[in-house]
């Protein structure tokens, strides 16, 4: 038990800063005192030197009485007093300590996590956002996943690429909102060749961004949200949190949104233009906009749904592109 006591009792006087030399000379004291110091000494098997610093510690401590001239016996004094200061002491020592350690890893964070935070989503401005696009778009292995909705950076070529793309058997998978439809020429000229070479599309009538993931390697992100600031600015989002949550949104969206290709053929002989005229429907477009890309008047549009309602059996143009749907035709 006492071996016992004499270690706890020697850890407590290290955790108040007293040193091994010293916690030896108070436990001698503890045990034979009043004594000759010298008696405590050889009792714990200190020398000279370490039983003179020992003792000189635990005084300076408040833990023992000085010896009085030309007397050579000590004792331990009510430690009350000393602990008080020993305490104050450490408490100094541990706040200064803290601080200590916490300006050091304010230092690390902003020389070092700054830098590698900053690399995680960089930032692109101006002329470098065209060939970075490009690059994305070769750079892409297995699979790109898009948010598609004006306003357009102006990238000659691009939808060259995208064929390109897919030509590598790349799988493109592509969320359109409604005003990619409706955007002069863009259905024609840009969407539906894409679909024509195997690009998967789907509509929502808005996305929640305009955003380009390449593989499970990095996404482009614009903040464009208007046309004058189409040149503006573009993350680039390395694999992190962030890319983790991009990916979850486009897949939770692609589940949402209406598909917008469909089969080349269908039982029943189901003409291009009807098919078309359905995939344009179950976007969301404006009769003006179908008319318009489908080269028709408000008329003949009218005319050509109600034809198409008739032979699914639907009341509305919602029941009409659900039937479609259930049909194989979009």
């Amino acid at each position: 038990m006492r071996a016992v006591t004499n270690e706890k009792l020697g850890e407590a006087l290290r955790l108040l800063g007293i040193g091994q030399a010293a916690s030896k000379v108070y436990l001698g004291l503890l045990e034979q005192a009043p004594a000759p110091l010298s008696a405590i000494g050889a009792a714990a098997g200190l020398d000279d030197a370490e039983l003179a610093a020992g003792y000189t510690a635990l005084v300076d401590a408040g833990l023992a009485s000085a010896a009085e001239e030309g007397a050579d016996v000590v004792a331990p004094v009510p430690p009350a007093a000393g602990l008080e200061i020993l305490a104050r002491h450490r408490a100094a020592e541990v706040e200064e300590s803290r601080i200590t350690v916490g300006g050091a890893f304010e230092s690390f964070r902003r020389q070092r996590l700054a830098a590698y935070n900053g690399n995680l989503v960089e930032v692109v401005t101006g002329d470098a956002i065209g060939p970075r696009i490009r690059h994305a778009w070769a750079s892409a292995r297995e699979q790109i996943r898009q948010f598609e909705s004006p306003p357009y950076f102006p990238l000659p070529g691009a939808t060259d690429d995208a064929l390109a793309t897919l030509a590598r058997g790349v799988t493109q998978r592509v969320v359109y909102s409604r005003a990619s439809l409706e955007h002069p020429g863009h259905l024609k000229d840009v969407i539906e060749p894409c679909i024509k070479a195997g690009e998967q599309a789907r509509v929502l009538p808005s996305v929640p961004v305009k955003l380009v993931i390449i593989d499970e390697a990095y996404a482009l992100v614009s903040l464009s949200i208007k046309e004058a600031d189409v040149h503006n600015t573009m993350l680039v989002v390395q694999p992190c949190g962030l890319l983790s949550a991009l990916v979850a949104l486009f897949e939770q969206s692609w589940q949402n949104a209406l598909p917008f290709h469909g089969r080349t053929t269908r039982p029943g002989g189901l003409s291009p233009a009807d098919r078309r005229l359905l995939w344009l429907l179950a976007g969301g477009a404006s009769d003006d906009v179908i008319a318009r890309e489908m080269g028709i008047s408000r008329r003949t549009l009218f005319r050509r749904v109600q034809i198409l309602m008739a032979q699914l059996g639907a009341a509305s143009r919602f029941q009409m592109a659900l039937q479609a749907q259930r049909c194989g035709w979009l």
